[in-house]
C-alpha cells in the first residue's frame, strides 16, 4: 500500500491510499477520486515529504497538521450540509419534535424537516423510531482555540 496527500482544485488537502502508484493513475483517469470536502473530481497529488523519523517533536507536528487538516475538512463539510438542510428543509423551529412525529404517524405531509430539540426530545423521538439526525457542526479551528487561551 502507499499513501498519497492529495489535493482538490479548490485548494482542499487530504490524503488517500493505493494498492500502488498505477492504481492512484487508474482511479484518477476512470474519475473515482472525490475530494471529501466539496466533491469535485479535479484531484491531484500534492507536495510529499519522505517519512523520516527524527524525534517525538517532530511527529507531534506531524500529529498536529494531520488534526488541522481533519478539522479542517470536517468544518468545511459540516458547513456544506448546514447550508444544505437550510436551504432544501422547512425550519420548524422549536416545534420540532412535534412536526417530526405528525410526519412519521402519517399525520402531516411528508417533507424533510429541521429545528431544535432538547436532547431528551430527541431520545423520545429515536425510542419512538422516528428517523432523525443532528445537524454537524463546525468545531473550533485549532488557531481559534490557540487564540483564546492567549
Amino acid at each position: 500500500m502507499i499513501k498519497y496527500a492529495l489535493k482538490c482544485d479548490d485548494g482542499h488537502h487530504f490524503e488517500g491510499w493505493f494498492s500502488n502508484s498505477a492504481d492512484f493513475d487508474a482511479q484518477k483517469e476512470a474519475g473515482q477520486l472525490e475530494c471529501p470536502a466539496c466533491g469535485t473530481s479535479h484531484v491531484s497529488k500534492a507536495l510529499m515529504a519522505p517519512a523520516v523519523s527524527t524525534s517525538r517533536k517532530a511527529e507531534a507536528r506531524k500529529e498536529a497538521v494531520i488534526r488541522d487538516a481533519a478539522i479542517s475538512t470536517f468544518n468545511e463539510a459540516a458547513r456544506r450540509a448546514k447550508d444544505y438542510v437550510e436551504k432544501n428543509f422547512d425550519h420548524v423551529g422549536k416545534n420540532f419534535p412535534e412536526e417530526a412525529r405528525k410526519i412519521h404517524y402519517g399525520e402531516a405531509k411528508e417533507r424533510p424537516i429541521y429545528g431544535e430539540a432538547t436532547p431528551k426530545e430527541a431520545k423520545e423521538l429515536k425510542d419512538e423510531g422516528v428517523e432523525i439526525a443532528p445537524i454537524p457542526q463546525p468545531v473550533p479551528e485549532p488557531s481559534e482555540v490557540k487564540r483564546k487561551l492567549n
